[in-house]
């Protein structure tokens, strides 16, 4: 019922405009907000730490402004119907583009801070010819999901879904062919997605959070660069992407690829925090994300 409602909505937008899908977004995101007091908690409490001089009800604000900010993200996947009217500005996008060059590929590090979808989107269509594959997440029920990977299938970009049992150890085979090919490969570097998964402690926000390790262990291990890859909406039709330097992880023994691997998640974590206070109210990550506070521990020595 759900993907069939959307579909409509959609459908509309196409025919009398986006205002129609705009307030239709608007709407389900105010009832989320309304009716989700634990969701909206989880936001209190991020805006707590990111605006600690602040008061309980601005924090509350910041959360109901990133609530309708994420609503914008349903708008956007209408775009992505005729993805050559997108324009985009970048910084770094050099750095990914000669990656490709050199067949070398690369691991990039998404977030759930701006639009990853129509980065993928646009990813595929300024590197012609690349392989492309995204690691992505499964939720239970979730119809709109489906159909979002379903647009990223039919672009052509390959997804390998993760369930919230952990998947099979061959999933990343596929990602290391193609890493060995000269292709890309995405995964999320601010989510876990099972309990048992392997993690690690970094200082986000002088609190304690717990980042996957797969992708600092798997460019150890492949010898392939990571870049960590932002996308933030900019103006009505256009996107700002920001990529980092390609990130080489290297070590001789089995202590150095732990001190290594923690660098590189710190690194991570603190650029960040950085884009987080830059763009706060694209940070579309709902659910539990900061530990106890740590502001005792400098960077990643826990």
């Amino acid at each position: 019922m759900k993907r069939l409602f959307y579909k409509t909505f959609r459908a509309a937008s196409r025919l009398v405009g986006l205002w129609v899908l705009k307030g239709f977004a608007w709407g389900v995101s105010s009832g989320y907000f309304v009716f989700c007091p634990r969701r909206v908690g989880v936001g209190v409490r991020f805006y707590r730490a990111l605006f600690p001089e602040r008061g309980g009800l601005a924090h509350l604000a910041c959360t109901w402004r990133q609530y309708h900010q994420f609503a914008r993200v349903f708008v956007e996947r209408v775009m992505l119907d005729h993805p050559d009217d997108i324009s985009f500005t970048s910084q770094g996008f050099e750095h990914l583009k000669e990656a490709a060059a050199n067949r070398s590929g690369g691991i990039i590090l998404m977030s759930h801070l701006g639009n990853w979808e129509v980065a993928a989107h646009l990813l595929h269509r300024e590197l012609p010819g690349v392989r492309l594959l995204l690691y992505m997440g499964v939720k239970d029920k979730e119809a709109i999901e489906k159909m979002q990977k379903q647009g990223l299938t039919d672009a052509g970009i390959r997804i390998v879904a993760l369930d919230r049992d952990g998947g099979s150890p061959f999933d990343l085979v596929d990602g290391i062919k193609v890493l060995k090919e000269g292709g890309f490969i995405s995964m999320t570097g601010d989510v876990l997605w099972h309990q048992a998964q392997r993690s690690i402690r970094v200082a986000f926000l002088g609190h304690e959070v717990h980042l996957p390790e797969t992708p600092y262990r798997l460019a150890l291990l492949s010898g392939a660069p990571l870049f960590i890859f932002f996308s933030y909406r900019i103006q009505k039709a256009g996107f700002h992407f920001v990529s980092s330097e390609p990130i080489h992880l290297r070590a001789d023994s089995r202590e150095q690829r732990e001190e290594t691997i923690c660098s590189a998640a710190q690194t991570y974590a603190d650029v960040l925090e950085q884009a987080v206070r830059d763009h706060p109210f694209e940070w579309y990550h709902f659910e539990p994300f900061l530990g106890p506070p740590r502001r005792d521990l400098p960077g990643n020595q826990f």
